[in-house]
């Protein structure tokens, strides 16, 4: 198992170089690179030459760290085909330098329309039509999560889209921060875990509060019924999710695969953040 942190809470105000610092002061070995926009930003061709490469990879080994993965967001799944192109484009770049940089994942979102869940879903097949020699040829393996907002949100939905592509090193990230929109609000993340442990490799871990509680008055929106997402990456017991439940199944099926404190709601109390966080992590999964 990979304990690894993403240093979201660190890209606004921290240099590549003290972020990654940072994080190994913090107490973690590895680091799951999560957009930067010095690196590779949201929806954007990656501002990344060779010089940045060779420098991320000597302060990541006199820090003693690795990259668990690179996680890039492109919106692939876009009907909007001048933007799904774009996307392709900087995607190949983005596995061209995670190749670069040493590491063997790639982990990403569906992205795409969720008001536009069909043509969505046949742009992002398209998108990995073209992306799956690229994969393959720098032996890359793709991990996806379904996310609030995307054109999949569901867990379940999201394991039969990976499935359907029959690609062994393609495989599914869990977010028990989405636990509340995978599954219409019940949270159940027992059975999220279970329906897609066949292809499950990749947990992240964060608290947030059920959207859909109180009538679905957990927030007030105005106006009412605005198409708006909302979900948080909190601390371990400062949300609804059943973590206990998620910990006991994990350990359940001997889930060996990455880990990652995904907190990202404090950056102004990174340390007592990640003091939370970190020992409940390892106390739920029995990490030394």
């Amino acid at each position: 198992m990979k304990l690894a942190y993403d240093p979201s809470m660190f890209r606004d105000n921290t240099s590549f170089h003290d972020m990654i610092e940072k994080t190994a002061r913090l107490g973690y070995k590895y680091i799951e690179l999560s957009p930067r926009t010095d690196f590779i930003w949201f929806y954007q061709y990656p501002k990344v030459n060779s010089s940045m490469i060779k420098d991320v990879k000597k302060w990541l080994k006199d820090a003693g760290v690795e990259l668990s993965s690179v996680l890039p967001v492109q919106q692939w799944s876009s009907p909007d085909e001048q933007e799904r192109q774009d996307a392709v484009r900087n995607m190949k770049r983005t596995i061209e330098i995670t190749s670069e940089l040493g590491v063997d994942t790639l982990n990403t979102e569906f992205s795409g329309d969720k008001y536009n869940p069909i043509a969505s879903e046949g742009q992002w097949y398209k998108s990995m039509e073209e992306l799956v020699p690229v994969f393959e040829k720098y032996q890359i393996k793709l991990e996806i999560q379904a996310h609030p907002n995307d054109f999949v949100e569901s867990s379940v939905e999201a394991a039969k889209l990976i499935r359907s592509l029959d690609l062994d090193w393609v495989s599914q990230v869990w977010c028990s921060a989405h636990a509340f929109y995978s599954d219409n609000g019940k949270g159940d993340v027992r059975q999220q875990i279970l329906d897609s442990k066949d292809v499950l490799t990749h947990i992240l871990i964060a608290d947030t509060m059920n959207y859909a509680s109180n009538f679905g008055l957990r927030y007030i929106i105005n106006p009412p019924g605005a198409p708006v997402t909302i979900h948080q990456h909190l601390n371990p017991g400062e949300g609804e999710v059943d973590l206990e439940a998620m910990y006991k199944v994990l350990n359940e099926i001997q889930f060996d695969g990455i880990v990652t404190n995904n907190v990202f709601a404090w950056p102004d109390r990174v340390e007592w953040s990640n003091e939370q966080t970190l020992p409940s992590i390892k106390k739920g999964l029995n990490i030394e």
